[in-house]
């Protein structure tokens, strides 16, 4: 019983991480200016009028992923706007690997804290104990 409470912590603190990063270092400075926000646009080959709509589109996605009704949909949508970042930054020859590792975050943190997500990735039986919870081998 311990072992599943700290799972959820930990897949709440992930979770916690992925939405301070999406919301407050990556949506909401969309929305100011800061020293080479025209240089980091044009290097990605965006309009800087387009930024207000991805930071709106970033915000929501990751406040569909942060209320645990929501959060499997908000998961998949996370993911979705995910590939598009990794997009952006391959067709300019950028570090493309970063929104895939938030990506992963995400998920291994909806997880942790909703069993039935490694269930279902699985394919296993909601009935049959995880693996963690047995030594069978």
């Amino acid at each position: 019983m311990r072992v599943s409470r700290i799972k959820r912590i930990i897949g709440w603190g992930l979770t916690a991480l992925v939405g301070l990063f999406m919301i407050g270092a990556s949506g909401v400075p969309k929305f100011f200016e800061f020293p080479g926000k025209n240089e980091m646009m044009a290097q990605l080959e965006l309009p800087l009028d387009l930024l207000p709509t991805i930071g709106v589109l970033e915000i929501a996605v990751t406040l569909i992923y942060l209320i645990p009704r929501t959060s499997f949909l908000g998961a998949i949508l996370l993911t979705g706007y995910l590939g598009g970042a990794v997009l952006t930054h391959l067709r300019v020859d950028d570090p493309w690997y970063f929104p895939i590792i938030i990506g992963i975050v995400a998920w291994v943190g909806l997880g942790l804290r909703t069993p039935e997500i490694f269930r279902l990735a699985y394919g296993t039986n909601s009935s049959q104990p995880d693996s963690s919870e047995t030594m069978e081998g």
